[in-house]
């Protein structure tokens, strides 16, 4: 059974069809929001909606749902085996520039290039 989170701000940027939504609920104490139990998964995001303002999520094997009423923090995380990236193709071009009117100095440069076109 679908289970859809709506929410009542824009969604993170990064949030798209694939990452995995979890859960945490949360309680008052002392004037700030804090977790009260450990962080549940709750499974991948199969579809986002709504309307900018009014964003929703749905999830469609979930494996736990959230008390109604209840106040739940919902979080996300990506598959790393997916989203991972690097400079492609055989050659990359860098320009550094600065708008300061001052002397400045850079001290070093790192890059990871590795062969992947064999």
């Amino acid at each position: 059974m679908p289970l859809t989170f709506t929410f009542t701000a824009p969604l993170n940027v990064s949030c798209q069809v694939g990452d995995t939504a979890y859960t945490v609920p949360t309680t008052t104490s002392g004037g700030f929001t804090v977790n009260n139990a450990d962080i549940v998964e709750v499974g991948p995001i199969t579809s986002i909606g709504g309307t900018y303002s009014a964003p929703t999520i749905t999830i469609d094997q979930n494996q736990v749902s959230p008390a109604n009423g209840s106040t739940t923090f919902v979080l996300f995380s990506k598959d790393n085996k997916a989203n991972l990236s690097s400079v492609l193709g055989y050659y990359a071009e860098v320009k550094f520039k600065t708008n300061s009117i001052n002397y400045n100095e850079l001290f070093g440069v790192g890059a990871d290039i590795f062969e992947s076109s064999k």
